[in-house]
């Protein structure tokens, strides 16, 4: 199974059209990343942190790390354009 269909499988993306957007569950799973790197001092510009941390949680920690490395370079670009300006 390629990373996107398991992400699409796990309810964190979805296809409408020919875009791949976040559903609710990822973008909960993101605000919660982002809070938590914001109470730890964490909070940085880089986008792929919180994406990061998002996974773990969702995922665990023991999910093997090139694993997540490609889900995060998959994930970026689709969380950068849903988070930029309209």
């Amino acid at each position: 199974m390629s990373d996107l269909a398991q992400l699409e499988a796990d309810g964190l993306v979805c296809k409408r059209g020919d875009e791949v957007r976040t559903t609710r569950r990822w973008q909960s799973a993101m605000s919660r990343a982002a809070l938590r790197l914001l109470r730890q001092g964490d909070a940085g510009t880089d986008l792929r942190v919180p994406i990061a941390a998002a996974l773990v949680e969702l995922y665990g920690p023991e999910h093997p790390a090139e694993a997540l490395v490609r889900l995060v370079e998959l994930l970026l670009p689709i969380e950068a354009r849903e988070l930029g300006p309209r």
